[in-house]
């Protein structure tokens, strides 16, 4: 399957199906000497653990990972990072049902019409499991840039029509809410309203926000491989994702230049800084010293207990109430997978960034 591998240097690969033996990641790239071991890893991963709240799938997996390669008495060592994480509650019969039929906002249809063939058990490669090799890659990306000081979090912004006033939000609330939301009283107006919507057999959606601090301006391709365009595919990539935003996005269609551009001052630290940040961090394509603003529109779990009208392969009219274990919202847990997206795709930008100048690289080799 093409398609499965991210990146040019820091390079990211992805396998494994939803109901198969297990799903796991293969990291290429990362240089030797960071340290790392299974525990920090875990650490991202159990933040997209299913089962944890009612908010979540009922499934209960461990996804414990396993470091195969690339790892010697706790440092990496240069060569390529084998991950795995091993399926251990798959239920395939309840989705023997809808191998015989197109289920609404799912990639039924479309992988048919692909491959001729799909694996129905829980969507295969569409499956949201195959995000555990993102995270798991995502953790190792996230632990290289924090040796930089660069910091990547991403937390939801709003789910329906409920936004976290950011006035009150704190990095800490961000760990404690369900939700995953920073603002402690919208987190519970949010509870409030799943709650509504699981009552009625339906789902919804929500937008995620990520902040990268501690960039340094510069990191970016001016033409095709933009910083900007880069973090869009890599975010878009992600299976729930329908759209994505830099700093006040479409927004913009609405301002005007005198108030959208950002102004240029010296920093309190004597360096070239902005008055405000409306391009999020990013100008023509370059990071510009701010922090990267990013926003990933959620969509509503299409898995729904409510009747459905569908068709089934013959294309004849059916109606469809999806079983099995599913989230009734997707953002909570995919919190985790928009920040990792964004981490390996900063990464491998920077590492890209490394041969743009000549002083630079006299400046290293003279060490």
């Amino acid at each position: 399957m093409a398609g499965s591998t991210f990146g040019t240097i820091f390079r990211v690969t992805t396998w494994g199906e939803s109901h198969g033996k297990g799903v796991g990641v293969i990291v290429d790239g990362c240089p030797a000497g960071l340290e790392l071991d299974e525990q920090k890893i875990q650490q991202y991963l159990n933040r997209r653990k299913p089962g944890q709240t009612r908010y979540s799938t009922p499934r209960k997996e461990e996804d414990l990972v396993e470091i195969q390669s690339g790892v010697f008495e706790g440092k990496t060592t240069g060569t390529p990072i084998s991950l795995v994480v091993y399926n251990k509650t798959q239920r395939s019969k309840d989705y023997s049902e809808i191998a015989g039929y197109y289920r609404p906002g799912h990639a039924d249809y479309t992988f048919d019409q692909k491959y001729g063939f799909r694996d129905y058990r829980g969507g295969g490669r569409s499956s949201g499991r195959e995000t555990i090799g993102r995270v798991a890659a995502g953790a190792i990306a996230e632990e290289l840039l924090k040796s930089l000081g660069i910091q990547v979090q991403a937390y939801t912004k709003s789910i329906g029509d409920v936004t976290a006033d950011m006035d009150k939000a704190t990095p800490e609330n961000i760990m404690k809410s369900p939700l995953y939301m920073p603002d402690p009283e919208a987190s519970e107006k949010a509870e409030l309203f799943l709650e509504r919507k699981m009552q009625e057999q339906d789902s919804a959606g929500g937008v995620i926000e990520c902040i990268v601090k501690g960039m340094p301006a510069g990191i970016g391709e001016p033409v095709f491989d933009k910083l900007d365009a880069n973090l869009a595919k890599a975010v878009m990539s992600i299976g729930a994702v329908k759209g994505v935003e830099i700093g006040d996005g479409f927004a913009v269609a609405g301002a005007f230049g005198s108030d959208n551009n950002d102004s240029f001052c010296k920093g309190q630290d004597g360096k070239i800084a902005k008055t405000t940040n409306h391009a999020g961090g990013i100008l023509g394509g370059m990071s510009d010293g701010s922090d990267i603003i990013l926003r990933a529109a959620i969509k509503p779990t299409p898995s729904i207990a409510r009747q459905q009208q569908t068709v089934n392969r013959d294309g004849e009219d059916i109606e469809i109430s999806i079983k099995g274990r599913h989230d009734p919202i997707i953002v909570p847990r995919a919190v985790v997978v928009v920040e990792a997206m964004t981490a390996i795709c900063v990464l491998d930008m920077i590492l890209l960034g490394m041969t743009s100048r000549l002083d630079r690289i006299q400046e290293f080799w003279k060490k």
